[in-house]
C-alpha cells in the first residue's frame, strides 16, 4: 500500500482544513474617509484627521487618515492626511484644493 493510505478512510491531507488566507503581517490599519464626506465642509478649511475628529464627521480614530474617491468635491479644501486614492487626489485638485500627504 501507499503511504498516507488509511484503508479507505479520508486521508488525513483532505480532512484538514486548507490554508486559504493568511493575514498579512503588520498590516497598516487606516481610518477612511470618501470624498462625499467632506463635500459639507466650507471652502478653503484645513482638513486633518484631528479637525474631523473635532467636527463629528469621523467618530473613531483607527489609525492614520486615508481619503477615497467616492462621491464629488465642489468645495476647495486644503487635506492633510496620510494617504489619498489616486482618483481622490484628482478630484480634491480638481476642485482647486491641494493634497499633502502627512507622515
Amino acid at each position: 500500500t501507499r503511504p498516507g493510505f488509511e484503508g479507505g478512510q479520508m486521508p488525513l491531507y483532505r480532512r484538514i482544513p486548507k490554508l486559504k488566507h493568511f493575514p498579512l503581517v503588520n498590516q497598516k490599519e487606516y481610518t477612511i474617509i470618501n470624498i462625499k464626506g467632506l463635500a459639507d465642509l466650507t471652502a478653503g478649511t484645513d482638513v486633518s484627521l484631528e479637525s474631523l475628529l473635532e467636527a463629528g464627521i469621523l467618530t473613531t480614530n483607527d489609525g492614520p487618515l486615508k481619503v477615497l474617491g467616492d462621491g464629488d468635491l465642489s468645495v476647495a479644501l486644503n487635506v492633510k492626511a496620510a494617504a489619498f486614492t489616486k482618483s481622490a487626489k484628482e478630484k480634491i485638485e480638481q476642485a482647486g484644493g491641494t493634497c499633502e500627504v502627512a507622515a
